[in-house]
């Protein structure tokens, strides 16, 4: 990937970019040129985190900037400063008072500094950091990956439809020589896919399952599924206009798997890859699955539909069945999958289900390490009475509001064979409002966890 013009060269004439805290200030100022201290106590300055000052030179011109760091670890601590600087080229000084490292700072630099401009371009210019990308590949990578994420994620649907998100996985595949297949339309149902095809058959656009296969199949299989909801109106449980007005993200939780499957091939983990996203439009029409209905599942088990705004599982549960029938080491998915995620934990914080404690923890470790957070959220058994059908084997959703989020986890539990590793977050894909580092619109949520998790378990 190219960097973004929001980098300077590493040769190029940069000024001094300082990083303090609050505890470390104090000594710092002390050291520097009356001038300089005259400036920053006229600016009240104190190295508090999330604050930024340029710095006058002899001359009158800007000499640096200081600003204020809480973790250095964490890529946001650069996050605001695209925005906050005038727009000159800045280098990190390595002997500062707190040492933010280079990778992380490549990252949340280029996150900082990230719009979406397919449609509305922007001339105002960002500060640019000086930076020796050859030096820090992953991080380079891990930045096209979410920058991959926030792009599919912000595209509406009228250019990001089953249609492009199969071109997705496609021009993925050619890059890195893997296999790529899609099963569309009534294919689906020949083939055994039956769930996927009854969410999708209302739209225009067919809908499919996508496939990517690559790798020896001496190494440990890793499947990783991603729900592709291009859009989402409830189906004929059609949601209140509030409620559908972004759901152009309901595919986030394809957008996370496919990057998360570029950072596998490009980082060359030593793993056979499976990546699968279930691609469909939950759209009105006459062929709309309605509630009520009983449907088939690749499983064999019979789901009857409480309501069609529940589509993300009934999708996902054929794309598990699948991935499990390869019985992969480890059976990843990741979907926008309920708003009681939401509401039990806030927009920021992925749920995290897994069906093994160590799978957790190594997962939840990756992501404090990372300082890309996740929370767990129990798989708990009891709450399957709210799933409860009178005529099929379950229902896609109930009555009851309660638990949303674990009920959701536990339907496509059901879909995973005994003794099979898996893991399912529960992910947002969005900020609200813009924040330092973290524009609104599509967001990638969780993704450097994984990355983390996945190193962890299978070597880099």
């Amino acid at each position: 990937m190219p960097l973004p013009d929001c980098f300077a060269p590493p040769a190029a004439e940069a000024l001094p970019l300082i990083a303090v805290d609050p505890a470390r200030f104090p000594a710092w100022r002390a050291a520097q040129p009356s001038f300089v201290q005259a400036w920053l106590d006229a600016h009240g300055y104190r190295g508090d985190p999330g604050t930024a000052l340029t710095l006058p030179g002899p001359d009158g011109r800007p000499g640096g900037a200081v600003f204020g760091v809480a973790d250095p670890q964490d890529p946001m601590a650069v996050g605001a400063l695209p925005a906050l600087l005038p727009p000159l080229a800045y280098r990190l000084v390595p002997d500062a008072p707190v040492a933010v490292p280079a990778d992380r700072a490549l990252l949340g630099w280029g996150l900082g500094a990230y719009r979406f401009t397919r449609y509305l371009k922007t001339s105002r210019p960002v500060a640019r950091l000086a930076v020796d990308a050859a030096a820090h590949p992953e991080a380079v990578a891990l930045l096209a990956a979410s920058v991959e994420v926030r792009d599919l994620v912000n595209t509406p649907t009228e250019h990001l439809g089953p249609d492009e998100l199969e071109a997705a996985v496609r021009a993925l595949g050619e890059a890195h020589g893997a296999e790529v297949e899609a099963i569309r339309g009534m294919d689906l149902l020949a083939r055994g896919f039956p769930a996927i095809h009854a969410v999708g058959r209302a739209s225009h656009r067919a809908p499919r399952l996508l496939a990517l296969q690559h790798g020896d199949p001496s190494l440990p299989h890793l499947a990783i599924v991603g729900k592709g909801v291009c859009f989402d109106t409830g189906g004929l449980d059609v949601k209140p206009a509030d409620g559908m007005r972004n759901m152009k993200k309901d595919m986030g939780g394809a957008a996370h798997a496919i990057a998360l499957a570029r950072l596998v091939l490009e980082r060359r983990l030593p793993v056979r890859l499976t990546l699968l996203v279930p691609a469909v439009e939950n759209a009105l029409g006459p062929d709309a699955y309605r509630p009520g209905e009983v449907i088939a599942t690749r499983a064999g088990l019979s789901v009857e539909i409480d309501n069609t705004d529940a589509e993300g599982r009934v999708i996902l549960c054929d794309a598990i069945t699948y991935a499990a029938e390869q019985k992969p080491a480890l059976l990843m998915d990741f979907a926008t999958l309920t708003g009681a995620a939401r509401i039990a934990l806030g927009p920021d914080l992925p749920a995290l289900f897994a069906n093994e404690d160590g799978l957790a923890a190594d997962y939840l470790a990756a992501g404090t390490a990372e300082r890309d957070p996740l929370w767990r959220m129990p798989l708990w058994r009891p709450y399957l009475s709210y799933l409860k059908s009178p005529i099929a084997d379950l229902a896609n959703s109930g009555a009851s509001r309660m638990a949303g989020c674990v009920t959701a986890a536990l339907y496509l539990e059901r879909f995973v064979p005994d003794g099979q590793p898996w893991t399912h977050v529960d992910v947002y894909s969005w900020n609200d409002a813009d924040r330092p580092g973290r524009p609104a619109g599509g967001e990638a949520q969780g993704l450097r966890a994984a990355w983390g998790f996945l190193k962890a378990r299978f070597g880099a």
